[in-house]
């Protein structure tokens, strides 16, 4: 069975084929006019579309984004929670960044604001976080030379979790103030 392309790809796959038809385009116009001028209009006409699509693609991702309630975020594997991280903070004015996927040092964001650097563990779980995630965004803030840590989730945490996080000063973000915090940004 052959398998799907993802939607990213397919999009980037048509504004590689725009784009080839604009030079396409350009090339004719230069060959049955012999205007290089009206070549190059066409070829910079074209360009300024391809990069209003592309700016409306990623315009449609980030509002999906923000329209995405926590149900949505339940179905979300890994990587996209931490992408709607990553653009949930963008808009809440931090700069954010996520790590590798593989050997992150037990951050899988870095965002920073007002000269403050805070390491993110993200954790799209149906059950309770443990421990694991607190121990590892500890050691992530020293790797990152960060002043923070914190660990968001869609669920909650375990005592044992709380426990960890009060006495090494790492934030826990649960369920609930994650959904304040899409709130919020959902109303401004």
């Amino acid at each position: 069975m052959a398998r799907r392309r993802s939607k990213k790809k397919q999009q980037q796959e048509t504004v590689n084929a725009m784009g080839a038809l604009v030079v396409l385009i350009g090339s004719g116009t230069l060959y049955f006019t012999k205007s290089l001028v009206a070549a190059a209009v066409i070829i910079v006409i074209g360009v300024i579309v391809i990069a209003m699509i592309a700016y409306l693609i990623h315009e449609a991702k980030v509002s999906r984004l923000r329209r995405s309630g926590i149900e949505q975020i339940d179905k979300m594997d890994g990587i996209q929670f931490e992408k709607y991280l990553e653009q949930l903070f963008r808009l809440q004015g931090y700069k954010a960044n996520m790590t590798r996927a593989q050997g992150d040092y037990g951050a899988d964001l870095v965002i920073s604001r007002n000269g403050e650097k805070i390491v993110v563990q993200a954790k799209r779980y149906s059950k309770n976080v443990g421990l694991k995630a607190v121990q590892e965004v500890h050691g992530a803030i020293a790797h990152y030379k960060a002043s923070a840590g914190w660990v968001v989730t869609n669920s909650g945490y375990t005592q044992q979790a709380r426990n960890l996080a009060v006495s090494n000063n790492v934030r826990l973000i649960g369920r609930d103030e994650l959904v304040e915090m899409i709130l919020l940004v959902k109303n401004k």
